[in-house]
């Protein structure tokens, strides 16, 4: 029952990672906004137990995949009750590109890109 759940739980957090992707992608293409990279957002709470193996896998695929055009990794912590943002700032240290904020950090982030 454990391995279904889990299965079903990964399955729903890709399709949510694979859905940022494709609005980044979109709004890049179609839109005014001006990047020189796609961010990914990795919105998250509660999963102190998951976190470090997600976040340890995305890296690697991404950093030493052929993704060449992403610019950083940004996990933006929902107010977690457990240790997970702290977690997620102890990977910051040994992964440059990634940066550990809050919801509103990150909603402040999005807001200040300049469309020109």
């Amino acid at each position: 029952m454990e391995f279904i759940l889990n299965t079903i739980f990964w399955t729903l957090a890709f399709y949510g990672l694979f859905e940022i992707v494709k609005n980044i992608i979109y709004i890049s293409t179609y839109t005014n906004f001006k990047s020189d990279g796609i961010y990914l957002i990795i919105a998250t709470k509660n999963q102190e137990d998951k976190i470090e193996g997600f976040l340890r896998s995305t890296l690697f695929k991404l950093l030493y995949g052929r993704e060449e055009y992403l610019k950083n990794v940004i996990v933006a912590d929902l107010k977690s009750a457990d240790n997970t943002k702290e977690i997620a700032k102890k990977l910051s240290e040994e992964y440059e590109c990634l940066k550990v904020l809050s919801w509103k950090e990150c909603k402040e982030i999005m807001d200040s890109v300049d469309e020109t």
